[in-house]
């Protein structure tokens, strides 16, 4: 490890340097957040502080997903300068696709009280038959798209229901949403609303939120 990385485990037992290692490796390169049950850096409080920090230091932070499962993500600070650096690499087609399964799988499913936490997974698959929406963008274009997305983590392939009757893969929010703090949560569901109904009173309600806290910034 480099000396930044080195000085924070300094202190620690081997022991628990090792530990925290382990933890480290887990939650940075596993597709699916490490459960507290198989490592001890993220059941024990004073260690996963320590993780944490070590995580910092490449602008990184631990996210609790549901009860007892972790993974790390982007400090909103950095997640906000990434993007300002162009970070963003998706295509118009990839954020059209990507919205659209967003919609059925998690927005549509939280609106009948079927998804009750903030979390951007979802057991709720957009179908072949929600997909058709996105004809107009020409089926290959999409298709292209999907693969991309997937290959990203942002989407995952599931079985399509047998009841439809309908063929091709259906699709739920990927792995790479574990990833999101529970602010990075918060503005991805005001724009879904932006984007799916710009017109409604919950989105005049969100610009008015933003116009007044980017005001009160201005003020300072």
């Amino acid at each position: 490890m480099s000396d930044p990385f080195e000085s924070t485990l300094s202190a620690l037992s081997e022991s628990n340097r090792a530990d925290v290692v382990a933890a480290w490796a887990a939650v940075e390169t596993q597709s699916e957040p490490a459960s507290e049950m198989s490592l001890r850096a993220l059941r024990d409080v004073t260690l996963r502080a320590k993780l944490d920090e070590l995580l910092a230091i490449s602008g990184r932070t631990l996210v609790r997903v549901g009860s007892g499962r972790w993974t790390s993500g982007y400090r909103d600070h950095i997640s906000a300068e990434l993007v300002s650096e162009g970070g963003d690499q998706l295509t118009a087609i990839d954020r059209a696709v990507l919205v659209v399964v967003l919609i059925y799988s998690v927005a549509v499913p939280r609106s009948q009280g079927a998804l009750t936490s903030d979390e951007w997974v979802s057991t709720h698959p957009t179908t072949p038959v929600d997909l058709k929406e996105l004809n107009q963008l020409g089926k290959g274009a999409v298709q292209e798209s999907l693969t991309r997305l997937h290959a990203a983590g942002l989407l995952r392939r599931v079985t399509t229901p047998k009841n439809l009757g309908v063929s091709g893969a259906s699709y739920v929010p990927g792995p790479q949403f574990h990833r999101l703090t529970p602010a990075a949560r918060a503005r991805l569901q005001d724009e879904l609303i932006l984007a799916a109904g710009p017109e409604t009173a919950l989105a005049d309600a969100i610009r008015l939120r933003r116009n007044h806290s980017q005001n009160s910034e201005g003020d300072q």
